[in-house]
């Protein structure tokens, strides 16, 4: 064994021991407890007040498309019951709700007039919560791009990116004087890759690869004119992040070779596929696509004008990702990344989605390395098979157990000198998701679709011990 390695084994004793003793690190004094939702899959009013059609709307109306062949018409209804919704927030402890903005309901035709009832609207919101000492993280675009501009092109028009721009002009000189934090995007890999060319999501379209990567430059590229837009609009000092899929990888062992070929698989880009990092987070905090990618991509990329990247490439006061599970990579011949498979019986969430709480650690500190901003997980949670029993209440204990797992992965990245700022909850509240349907169940609150009735399930009385302990609850 190395000196390095000696050192870091001793390291890592020292910490447990530490740890065990309650003398840990604990999270930052400001750290931001919040949970989050997006407009779509929960506000409802889908014809309410001069709301235009989104491209999820348009899917919803194809036969097969969404299970049981459900709808956001109404969702939660949270248009309507936003006032008890931000009361259920103020009484789980949540010092932040991340909440996006319907892009339709600003600008029912995706540009040009502005719906001033859509704004009036969050308005309402952003002070409620201001008044609740809830602090509002919003997110200018999660996935429900007006189904005008869909008719227009969409995001195979190069113009999009000034549309967006156009938008996120409109909402920040409304609420800018109080909104102090905003995202551009909520991950795009699935909003181009699962919505344009899977087709599982919103438009629902199968593209071919050229056009793949055509619209994400034009994300890029609105990205970086929202950012542009935002920080103009803004009547005071902001900041301003996006949050993309955090796609981990896992080292399958603390041995340095395992961590540097977990590392390098990370980073890369393999096939036509959307599921990495650097194609979508390079051109945003590093003003330059990966050189694996270009080089795989030759034939289809499209054309990157004079000043493109210097657009794209925007400075940005914080990383978010969403971050839910990660793969284990050991260190193969030569070095090279071998993905190990999950062994037989490992635990899965509702979804089917593999419980790997040192995605937690490890995304957090190989993100913190390469992009070097403070980190926000801007989402983390699962689906669970919970529902009222016959006391009333809601048990979900996998729930618990599985964010208890995550947030001490989480707590142990901020121990080991990674910046995290902030952790969001997905979801507050059961919703609309998206091709699934009301199937999946995320919230710490259980809505009855039916009546709309509202339950605090046992996390979220769990999580607001968390809150008001700053995670050390997490330990008891």
């Amino acid at each position: 064994m190395g000196a390095l390695e000696r050192l870091e084994k001793c390291a890592v004793v020292l910490n447990e021991n530490l740890w065990q003793k309650g003398q840990g690190m604990a999270f930052p004094k400001n750290f931001v407890w919040g949970a989050a939702a997006a407009s779509y899959q929960v506000e409802g009013g889908a014809r309410d007040d001069g709301r235009g059609p989104s491209v999820w709307d348009m899917l919803c109306r194809k036969p097969g498309a969404i299970w049981n062949g459900q709808s956001g018409d109404v969702a939660c209804d949270h248009y309507h019951r936003w006032r008890e919704d931000v009361g259920i927030m103020k009484a789980i402890g949540l010092r932040a709700y991340r909440l996006s903005i319907s892009w339709p309901r600003i600008m029912p035709d995706g540009t040009g007039q502005v719906n001033a009832k859509g704004l009036d609207f969050y308005d309402r919101l952003v002070d409620a919560l201001l008044a609740a000492k809830v602090t509002p993280f919003v997110t200018l675009f999660h996935w429900d791009y007006p189904y005008a501009l869909y008719c227009r092109g969409g995001w195979l028009n190069r113009c999009s990116a000034d549309w967006y721009a156009e938008y996120a002009t409109a909402v920040v000189a409304r609420l800018g004087d109080r909104v102090r934090h905003w995202m551009t995007h909520n991950e795009p890999q699935c909003f181009v890759g699962l919505g344009h060319y899977d087709g599982r999501h919103a438009p629902g379209d199968k593209l071919g690869w050229a056009e793949i990567l055509r619209i994400a430059h034009h994300a890029h590229l609105a990205h970086g004119k929202g950012v542009q837009a935002i920080r103009a609009a803004s009547p005071g000092k902001c900041a301003v992040g996006q949050a993309p899929v955090g796609v981990v990888k896992i080292p399958a062992s603390d041995s340095p070779r395992d961590i540097a070929a977990a590392r390098r698989e990370m980073f890369s880009v393999s096939g036509h596929s959307v599921w990495n990092n650097t194609w979508w987070m390079d051109p945003i905090f590093l003003g330059r696509y990966p050189a694996d990618g270009l080089k795989q991509y030759a034939a289809d990329m499209p054309r990157v004008e004079p000043g493109d990247m210097e657009t794209i490439h925007q400075p940005l006061d914080f990383f978010g990702a969403n971050i839910y599970n990660g793969v284990h990579v050991r260190a193969g011949k030569g070095g090279r990344p071998e993905v190990v498979p999950e062994p037989p019986g490992h635990a899965l969430t509702a979804f089917k989605w593999p419980v790997t709480p040192e995605a937690l650690y490890w995304g957090p500190r190989f993100f913190y390395e390469r992009y070097k901003l403070p980190i926000y997980i801007t989402e983390n949670g699962l689906s669970s098979n919970d529902w009222p029993a016959l006391d009333g209440r809601v048990h979900d204990p996998q729930r618990i157990d599985f964010t208890t797992r995550y947030l001490r992965e989480l707590e142990r990245a901020v121990r080991d000198g990674v910046d995290v700022r902030g952790y969001f909850h997905w979801s507050i509240m059961d919703n609309f998701e998206w091709a699934e349907g009301f199937k999946e169940r995320f919230g710490l609150v259980h809505v009855d679709y039916v009546t709309q009735k509202r339950t605090l399930k046992d996390s979220a009385y769990w999580y607001k011990r968390v809150i008001a302990t700053n995670g050390k609850a997490l330990r008891a």
